[in-house]
């Protein structure tokens, strides 16, 4: 099946594996000049497809954890950060295939809570590293605590983007708690990140009236 640029084929020794083929085809296709693209397993729609929207602001966000990746110098966050790459393009996946059976027979991973309640570990134990949260903070500091922080934005619009494909074709449930917890996770390793660099949390003290 092709998708884009990608012939895609699903490994029959591993279930849960998607394996992407790239064969020697051009970049440009011209099939997308006319505002539609093909769904993994299903038919053309618009690119403005509430699906194509999901699909979309998933892959933004995990362009925007790649900056994020580049800058910081932890390794332990840049293991947490590909680990999450890898999640996402699961999870994009999920979002483009419509048809439960064909996801099921290609090897399309669903959602799991587990992943969810890993999420959860994580913030866990670098909030260990941090003051109480008791202020409003402003994105900035470093560049990588930054640069976290406009990956946990663009994850709220994904977000966003989800939800409003469940309310027309009902997802399963840890898709979208996947997405939530994440942007609780990116804010924690801004913080995370300035904390580490010495510095402490820029507080929101309001503009004087």
């Amino acid at each position: 099946m092709r998708i884009r640029n990608a012939w895609f084929s699903i490994s029959n020794t591993a279930p849960t594996a998607l394996t992407v083929i790239l064969a020697p085809v051009k970049i440009y296709t011209r099939r997308g000049d006319r505002g539609e693209t093909d769904l993994f397993g299903g038919p053309r729609v618009a690119k403005d497809h509430l699906r194509v929207e999901a699909c979309g602001a998933v892959d933004e966000l995990n362009a925007a954890l790649g900056v994020a990746l580049a800058d910081t110098a932890h390794q332990d966050v840049r293991d947490l950060a590909v680990s999450i790459q890898e999640a996402l393009f699961d999870l994009g996946a999920y979002l483009a295939s419509p048809d439960a059976e064909r996801r099921e027979k290609r090897g399309v991973r669903q959602p799991l809570g587990a992943e969810v309640e890993a999420l959860e570990a994580h913030i866990d134990a670098f909030e260990a590293e941090l003051e109480p949260l008791r202020n409003f903070v402003l994105p900035g500091g470093t560049s990588a605590a930054a640069a976290f922080h406009l990956a946990r934005t663009v994850c709220r619009r994904a977000e966003r983007r989800a939800v409003s494909l469940d309310r027309e074709v009902p997802l399963e449930a840890p898709a979208l708690r996947y997405l939530n917890r994440l942007s609780d996770l990116l804010f924690v390793l801004a913080r995370v990140e300035n904390r580490r660099a010495g510095l402490g949390d820029q507080v929101w003290a309001g503009r004087k009236r």
